[in-house]
């Protein structure tokens, strides 16, 4: 495993932008809420730790993971968007293998989905989904011992803002 005994999660804020002036979007699954409500704490977290505003974080709730392309799409064509208030999506989900093909059609509906938005979109859309073996995988990854994933899109959501406004 890549992670074995990693916490990802670190960051140094001087090598990262201020992000004061940035507007960020999450779209939280509600499925494995145990799961992403610590991606969310995290991202927010770390969001905070980086300079953004409380107020310029919108959150928006969807059931379920394969729904967080929907959600998505809708926020980067909503109010926010439009008024040029959104300057970074960041999707949150869980998805862990079962005994069926359901988390295959649903990891990749879901990857295909965000791959798509970032390629036919003006706003960047992070892509925060846990794609796990095991409830203890999600786990250690959601603010256990190999950190927060929802730390790392909250990052990579400020790095992908400054890029779409410095290639304006």
């Amino acid at each position: 495993m890549a992670t074995a005994n990693l916490n990802l999660s670190h960051y140094d804020k001087a090598t990262i932008p201020n992000a004061k002036d940035f507007r960020f979007g999450i779209v939280v699954s509600e499925w494995n809420d145990n799961i992403t409500e610590g991606l969310w704490q995290g991202a927010f977290d770390a969001l905070i730790d980086c300079g953004a505003l409380k107020e310029n974080i919108v959150r928006w709730n969807v059931p379920g993971t394969f729904e967080l392309t929907y959600g998505a799409a809708r926020l980067s064509k909503s109010i926010y968007a439009e008024s040029g208030l959104l300057d970074a999506i960041i999707v949150i989900g869980c998805v862990i293998q079962g005994e069926t093909k359901h988390f295959d059609f649903v990891c990749q509906g879901v990857t295909q989905g965000i791959k798509d938005l970032n390629l036919s979109g003006d706003i960047p859309v992070i892509f925060c989904v846990l794609t796990d073996n095991t409830m203890q995988q999600s786990i250690d990854r959601s603010g256990g011992k190999h950190g927060n994933k929802g730390t790392e899109a909250a990052i990579a959501a400020i790095k992908m803002a400054q890029l779409r406004k410095d290639t304006k």
